[in-house]
């Protein structure tokens, strides 16, 4: 069953700039024959800290710096098994922790100018973004087969609230001289996101179950370039894949896998442009009775070509994260209709020019109960 969440409301970006690196600065700089007196030097760092948070801010918006529209672990176990034909609603609340370390958000050293190498400047960076969302996601399945396969239909839609905060360090060295100065910026947003239609076919044979489906984004949340917290993207995008789900009702084994490309379109606010993403979701669990399963879930998520529009100094700029944590099922009837609770959680490893950290979803299903057996039981007929 699919768990829907395909934005991620947090955002970083990590990067180091040089104080007087601007084109302005530079010409400055460059007009002046003699060393900064130490208040100068002062004043100079306050001003690079200012812009350089004011570019950390600028640069870490929307699916831009690392953060994609496709959100990892939105598949998971019993991804490609067919469901029972009707209206369904799936409620999800997710909340997720993630920062960026000094040691990830770069520090880059550059000479100034005319400056000797002894005069350096340094800028570290933390992010640190929480949030909490609900989605809605009403489907509809659909009872005639279409290519042989179920076919189903929903869209899902998010509110909820998003903080993001951002500290820089700035140090700047003259010869055994060392001048630092911190700042920080913040904002949170509560509102609505973008919303995002779903269509899935499934097949079934016996154990083995197959899927393919098709997503993107409709961008009509909460979004402001000038903003550091976002519940939309700026910019649409298109997401397709397939999947496959081992069930075997006999032994309790179950093993799903999901994987998929996202094609992202250009940020026309921005002028900025994600490159292309492959995400691979997986799940395994085993049924300790018919209706209760535990196991473990995962993601792996690449960026496989690089972002066009992003400032220079960030290179091609593709991200990568890797999650794994535990999870548990639950299938349970409500009344004529059946009810699904599941609740995973993941920790993320390996990260790369995107957030890492934690994130846990808690899931809330109804659909349609699948039908009785149709199978009348065998009676004996005692004769005297």
């Amino acid at each position: 069953m699919r768990a829907f969440l395909p934005v991620r409301p947090h955002t970083r970006v990590s990067f180091g700039i040089m104080a007087g690196g601007t084109r302005k600065g530079g010409r400055q700089m460059q007009r002046s024959r003699s060393w900064p007196s130490p208040g100068s030097w002062q004043q100079l760092g306050v001003c690079a800290l200012a812009v350089f948070l004011t570019l950390f801010a600028q640069c870490a918006r929307a699916d831009e710096s690392g953060v994609s529209f496709w959100i990892p672990g939105q598949f998971g176990s019993l991804a490609a098994v067919p469901t029972t034909p009707g209206w369904s609603l799936g409620t999800v609340y997710y909340h997720t922790s993630v920062a960026a370390s000094g040691g990830v958000a770069a520090a880059r050293e550059i000479q100034i100018g005319r400056f000797a190498p002894t005069v350096n400047v340094s800028l570290n960076a933390n992010l640190n973004s929480p949030a909490d969302l609900v989605f809605l996601s009403p489907t509809y399945t659909f009872a005639t087969p279409v290519l042989g396969g179920q076919f189903s239909a929903g869209v899902t839609g998010i509110f909820g609230r998003v903080e993001t905060s951002i500290a820089g360090t700035l140090t700047t060295a003259v010869g055994p001289t060392a001048v630092q100065r911190t700042g920080t910026i913040s904002d949170s947003l509560t509102s609505v996101g973008d919303l995002y239609p779903m269509l899935t076919l499934k097949w079934n044979n016996g154990v083995n179950n197959w899927m393919t489906y098709l997503t993107g984004d409709i961008p009509v949340g909460a979004y402001d370039p000038n903003r550091l917290s976002n519940l939309g993207i700026g910019h649409g995008a298109i997401d397709g894949g397939g999947g496959y789900t081992y069930l075997n009702s006999v032994t309790g084994h179950e093993f799903s896998a999901v994987a998929g490309f996202t094609y992202n379109f250009k940020n026309p606010d921005t002028q900025y442009q994600s490159g292309i993403d492959f995400h691979l979701d997986w799940g395994a669990s085993q049924f300790l009775s018919k209706q209760f399963f535990v196991g473990l879930v995962g993601y792996a998520y690449q960026q496989v070509t690089a972002d066009s529009g992003q400032h220079p100094i960030l290179g091609p700029f593709k991200s990568r994260v890797l999650g794994i944590g535990p999870q548990a099922g639950y299938i349970f009837p409500i009344g004529k209709m059946q009810g699904y609770l599941n609740l995973k959680g993941y920790g993320e490893f390996d990260a790369a020019n995107r957030p890492s950290g934690w994130n846990t979803w808690l899931t809330f299903a109804i659909s349609e109960a699948p039908p009785e057996s149709t199978v009348t039981p065998t009676r004996h007929r005692v004769t005297k």
